[in-house]
């Protein structure tokens, strides 16, 4: 093979000549040379719509270069307000208010769930907060910052977990829009139509590209902010703050730490892609101020979202209406609560819009995470990786729409656990090896696998971490050894262990690989 498209390099031995000259072209943010492909089929009639595309929409036709500083602009403080707001349209919605209800369904009281909620929030808020701060400082996509960590080919693996996961998250969004969508038609709009309808509104906003959503999730936060204070004012004087705790001692203990695990990975798992919406603001903009505004923009509007889920189901033991219509749907309980009924239908229909939010964000993340699998793959659009990704979603939350709980807890424990190892790794690997200046990151090469790390140490504490998951899960299909020893049921530890494996592997494991390995 004369060219790996892979690697960036020509095959040990072979001869350039003339020919092989013309068939490369440059990159220029990597300092290497890859083949542009012949200029015809397909592909590069693709290519070239959306390079026309961007001249006309702005639709990012090279989403996951790497930002320039001097091609940046200065972002006006208003803009800068994107950083919370952006999080906070993408969280308060009807999956924040679904999974409330997880606390009551594990035998917490209302207080305890609501102390569990807020705490997890921030905790794992805090992860993706510290995520964000690399995103101005390097200009590169969060997939892209990871490679200084686990090197070019281990970090496919963060890729393509980080595209699942988007995919599944957006699924979950979808499932709740569209049994709103479903109850606000009465049943005209079956669920399966009510996904459809919210994956392509998504598709659309997400096709365009970041501007268009960043403009679009700075202000769409404001309405579901008040619906949600509507809720609060409608139902919380129905909350049943007297009930004791439905579970007792290690029992209560296992649900605690389990319902942690389920919010915390909620919060947590934006820490695999918040670096995307932060690359075009300048290198010197604080830390300190992406930090807070991204933890605070994660926290606040989750936390307002679950407790109103955690209010709610605390009074349906008292409220059997209520209940009998949260057994049809999250839709109906939400039009059966609030009054009068056609104020309730209008709210319900603006909660459908919710789930747009949060499908923006991910299909657009999926998306560029896909292209940063292989060099081939980011030769393929962004706009054909995110029709890829609508379709994916669409067959996840079709074929997990009757379980839409089983679904929140499964998978956003799991999206806590490999973002702990993730955020860990990368904590240890600036501070530790990069002495925590980014003068010590090699930016220009952030696309040459020769001047990347190569990703052992990573490897190695990433690995120990999964067996460490394994150890600590709680799941409906499985509980770990650990896990099964707390209560009745188990108890997720899965976090827990993982930071402590995590943390305690990648030092010693990445400092030898620079020892024999010299980067």
């Amino acid at each position: 093979m004369d060219y790996d498209p892979e690697s960036g390099r020509r095959a040990a031995g072979h001869p350039v000549n003339e020919k092989d000259v013309t068939a490369v072209v440059s990159d220029d943010t990597s300092g290497q040379s890859f083949p542009s492909g012949p200029r015809s089929g397909l592909l590069w009639r693709l290519r070239n719509l959306e390079a026309q595309m961007d001249k006309k929409l702005g639709i990012e036709s090279e989403a996951i270069e790497r930002k320039q500083e001097e091609d940046k602009k200065p972002v006006p403080w208003i803009e800068q307000l994107t950083m919370a707001l952006l999080w906070a349209s993408g969280t308060m919605n009807t999956s924040c208010f679904a999974t409330g209800f997880l606390g009551a369904e594990f035998g917490l009281s209302l207080k305890q769930a609501i102390l569990v909620t807020i705490f997890a929030s921030l905790l794992g808020g805090a992860v993706t907060g510290y995520c964000a701060t690399f995103g101005a400082a390097t200009g590169l996509r969060q997939i892209s910052v990871s490679r200084y960590s686990f090197g070019w080919w281990p970090n496919k693996l963060i890729a393509l977990l980080n595209s699942i996961q988007q995919m599944g998250w957006a699924a979950v969004s979808c499932i709740t829009g569209g049994l709103a969508l479903t109850a606000v038609s009465d049943g005209h709009v079956s669920l399966i139509l009510g996904i459809v309808i919210l994956a392509v509104v998504a598709l659309a906003i997400s096709f365009v590209g970041l501007n268009a959503i960043l403009v679009y999730e700075r202000y769409a936060w404001f309405i579901f902010f008040v619906i949600f204070m509507i809720i609060f004012g409608e139902t919380g004087r129905f909350a049943d703050n007297t009930s004791p705790p439905a579970a007792t001692g290690a029992t209560l203990s296992g649900a605690i730490l389990s319902l942690l695990a389920i919010v915390y990975g909620s919060s947590a798992s934006w820490c695999t892609m918040v670096s995307d919406y932060y690359v075009h603001y300048p290198a010197n903009v604080s830390r300190v101020k992406v930090f807070v505004m991204t933890t605070l923009g994660i926290a606040i509007p989750t936390s307002i979202g679950m407790v109103a889920g955690c209010v709610v189901a605390s009074a349906l033991n008292s409220k059997p209406e209520w209940s009998d219509a949260y057994d049809e749907g999250l839709g109906y309980l939400i039009q059966t609560m609030l009054y009068p009924r056609g104020f309730a239908k209008f709210l319900l229909t603006l909660l459908v819009l919710s789930g747009i939010n949060t499908n923006v964000i991910s299909i657009y993340s999926a998306a560029i995470s896909f292209q940063q699998l292989s060099r081939p793959f980011a030769q393929i659009p962004r706009f054909i990786w995110t029709i890829f990704c609508f379709l994916c979603i669409l067959a996840l939350a079709v074929g997990g729409r009757e379980q839409l709980n089983a679904y929140l807890q499964n998978f956003l424990s799991l999206l806590g656990y490999w973002c702990t190892s993730y955020a860990i790794i990368l904590f240890q690997e600036h501070f530790i090896f990069r002495k925590g200046n980014f003068n010590n990151y090699d930016l220009d090469g952030w696309n040459d696998p020769a001047r990347l790390p190569i990703g052992i140490g990573a490897s190695v504490a990433f690995g120990l971490g999964i067996v460490s998951w394994v150890m600590g899960m709680d799941e409906t299909w499985y509980i770990g050894p650990l896990a099964k020893t707390i209560g009745d049921y188990g108890g997720d530890v899965a976090n827990e262990f993982t930071f402590v494996v995590t943390a305690l592997t990648y030092a010693p494991a990445r400092y030898l690989e620079l020892k024999f390995f010299g980067r």
